[in-house]
């Protein structure tokens, strides 16, 4: 009988020591829950990077429109106006600067002086004018900063050198971009040449963002812009 008796004290010991270590577990974890700072998960959404772009020093949509002869326009989201499927995508103010896209951008591998004629009227019409451009594929690649219809610093590269134009910026000598000049033809096939050229194509943005802005790195710390207008009738 004593036997027994104790076989079931130790029995509704641990019964009741259970029921106790659960109850405190879920105690704690209440507890921890009701505590815990809220760690909201960082989305950090960058643009499609075109692959040539305008800054304009400006913050007025209006002027740009102006300066480049749209008369009719369209609002378009931020990043489809950014994918090129009009010849002029406007985008708003940021930080004092407006970027412009598309296809109806001038190509300085096509006609070197068709750009020069581009960028010096625009920027005669609406001031600071920066171009940037930065091929995938051949490395074909160019910046570009006009001021009031001068030009301060220019460089293209187009399996050769088509525009080199002005001293070399600070920037450009910060970041070790390398400008050939027209006299200079480095071998396509040059394993040092094609570096130089990948390696400048991939700081062409680097340069936009110490210059101004590089399209891909807009976000909502910058006041991501919903919308920006285009050329497309309405």
């Amino acid at each position: 009988m004593l036997l027994a008796l104790n076989g079931l004290a130790l029995v509704m010991g641990a019964t009741m020591l259970g029921w106790v270590i659960s109850v405190q577990r879920r105690a704690l974890a209440a507890e921890l829950r009701l505590n815990r700072p809220e760690f909201l998960p960082f989305h950090l959404t960058f643009a499609p990077r075109p692959g040539s772009w305008l800054v304009v020093r400006s913050q007025s949509p209006k002027a740009v429109r102006a300066a480049l002869g749209l008369d009719v326009f369209a609002t378009e989201p931020w990043l489809k106006g950014l994918s090129g499927g009009q010849d002029f995508f406007i985008g708003p103010p940021i930080n004092g600067w407006i970027i412009v896209t598309g296809p109806g951008l001038p190509d300085p591998g096509n006609d070197a002086d068709e750009c020069f004629r581009f960028l010096t009227g625009l920027s005669r019409k609406i001031g600071q004018v920066q171009f940037f451009q930065a091929e995938s594929v051949l490395h074909h690649h160019a910046w570009a900063r006009v001021e009031n219809g001068r030009v301060i610093r220019a460089y293209a590269w187009a399996s050769e050198t088509v525009w080199n134009q002005g001293p070399r910026t600070d920037a450009e000598i910060d970041l070790s971009m390398k400008c050939f000049g027209y006299d200079e033809h480095p071998a396509a096939d040059s394993w040092a040449a094609a570096e130089w050229l990948a390696t400048n194509a991939a700081k062409v943005p680097l340069l936009a963002a110490r210059w101004s802005l590089d399209p891909a790195r807009i976000d909502a710390r910058l006041g991501k812009p919903a919308s920006g207008v285009t050329d497309e009738p309405v």
